[in-house]
């Protein structure tokens, strides 16, 4: 089976793989070859992830700002 090259990947498919390569890894019965490539794979994806969240973090920020880039609309939640 061929890997999904990570650039393509949604960041929900990257997360499940990444935490399939974490839990491979704990288990602590990997060869040491595999997990140097798995280790490697793992940072590739994690590296994606944070790409993504970034991106999402942008486009909240520009969303939810003025013209002048104040926040608008992002009044917290009031208790009682």
């Amino acid at each position: 089976m061929t890997e999904t090259p990570v650039s393509e990947m949604s960041f929900e498919a990257a997360m499940r793989e990444l935490e399939q390569v974490v839990s491979r890894l704990e288990t602590g019965n990997v060869p040491l070859e595999e997990s140097i490539a798995l280790y490697e794979r793992g940072a590739s994806l994690k590296k994606r992830c944070e790409q993504q969240l970034k991106a999402a973090e942008e486009k909240v920020a520009a969303i939810t700002q003025d013209a002048g880039g104040n926040a608008v609309g992002t009044a917290p939640f009031e208790t009682e």
